[in-house]
């Protein structure tokens, strides 16, 4: 196939490098290695019961057919409700989408909004996707560097330094991907303020680790902390990560009535609705019992205490406290420029997680993918024996370092 059959804007794209790195870890693993997986960003508990049970239930009542593109009724019923009891945000069908997965929403949003040379604010770390996103849509991402010293977080002057008359969005993640950072009432009403006095600049609200939020974090989300903001907010969420449902690609937001019609129309032409099957799945998981967001986030927080008290403790390293999600993002200013025992120096985060990978198998993802160095993520999604395992191989790994 000749290049120029490829479409230029593909040029400025990369793959996953989240998916790159699981890839490279499966292969090995294959080969017979003993590799242990920390860079997926999914649960490792199965569905809940319950969950499954409805959608199992859908498949025998014959729910198997093609439904509106934007959901089903009975879901975005569901939605409605979840954000009225969650976060205090009221929203009517029309403004309220069904998607396969919250990625969908988030690029539905951005393709029927961006024109060339539209701006997009993304503070990093920054989850892999919004970049390359941004891009796929003809638009320009703004990244925003957010150091540990701002506990990876956006300040009020540094978004106000971002903004341009070209910014049309800025996507804002808490608790985020890959740090874990939540952002508390007051910082976020620091940052709302700026944005009121910036009238062409849109919110689009990542929320999809609403519910893995630890104690001493309460979160909130923009259009709730300031009201004034709620028309020109996209207010996104799913079930993949509060409910163990990541293949059941389930995402869904709430926002401005002709924004959702937009979104539509890009969904009908694309991929139009969602499995059914995973709308009646998610139907039951947000209106049925919610337990299983107690007892995961329980594990979750046993997780995050387990591997921050192992990884801050390495000399060169440094592990902030994440206040949701289930990552960590160490640091590893401190490793830069030594020497593995065959030799090989490390310059780069990347250099680090591949030179890890080969000589202990724990695969991470490196903190370039995230817009931030030097640093790699964490994924504690995984059962404590293989945390306790991996970190001691990270550990190991470290001291071996010169």
């Amino acid at each position: 196939m000749p290049k120029s059959f490829l479409a230029a804007r593909l040029a400025a794209v990369k793959p996953s490098p989240t998916i790159a790195i699981s890839t490279k870890a499966a292969e090995m693993r294959a080969a017979g290695e003993d590799i242990i997986v920390l860079s997926a960003g999914e649960p490792d508990f199965d569905t809940p019961g319950n969950i499954r049970t409805a959608g199992k239930a859908a498949i025998d009542a014959g729910k198997t057919r093609y439904t509106a593109p934007d959901g089903i009724p009975e879901l975005k019923a569901a939605i409605i409700a979840k954000f009225k009891r969650d976060n205090g945000l009221d929203y009517t069908p029309e403004q309220v989408i069904v998607s396969s997965g919250g990625k969908q929403v988030l690029f539905n949003a951005l393709f029927a909004t961006l024109n060339a040379g539209d701006e997009v604010i993304i503070p990093a770390p920054y989850w892999v996707s919004y970049p390359d996103m941004v891009r796929l849509c003809d638009g320009t991402p703004v990244v925003v560097k957010c150091p540990a010293a701002t506990g990876f977080k956006l300040t009020p002057e540094a978004l106000e330094a971002a903004i341009t008359p070209r910014t049309k969005w800025l996507i804002f993640n808490s608790p985020s991907n890959p740090a874990g950072a939540g952002y508390s009432r007051a910082e976020l009403k620091a940052l709302t303020e700026v944005l009121l006095r910036h009238k062409q600049v849109w919110i689009m609200s990542d929320d999809m680790y609403e519910h893995i939020a630890f104690p001493g974090f309460g979160f909130c989300t923009p259009a709730e902390v300031e009201p004034r903001l709620h028309d020109r907010t996209l207010t996104v969420n799913g079930v993949s990560k509060a409910y163990a449902m990541t293949g059941w690609r389930i995402g869904y937001a709430g926002g401005p009535a002709p924004l959702v019609a937009a979104m539509k129309k890009v969904q009908s032409q694309s991929t139009s609705n969602a499995s059914s099957v995973s709308q009646w799945a998610a139907l039951e998981a947000l209106n049925g019992p919610q337990g299983y967001i107690t007892r995961s986030g329980a594990a979750f927080l046993r997780r995050r205490d387990l591997v921050v008290g192992l990884l801050d403790g390495i000399e060169g390293m440094t592990c902030a406290t994440p206040q949701g999600a289930f990552y960590v993002y160490p640091g590893i200013a401190g490793l830069i420029g030594r020497k593995t025992p065959t030799g090989q120096m490390i310059t780069s985060d990347e250099g680090f997680v591949l030179a890890l990978l080969v000589a202990t198998g724990v695969a991470v993802v490196h903190g370039a993918a995230f817009g931030l160095s030097p640093h790699f993520r964490v994924s504690y999604a995984a059962a404590d024996a293989d945390l306790l395992e991996a970190c001691t191989r990270i550990r190991d790994f470290c001291a071996t370092l010169r």
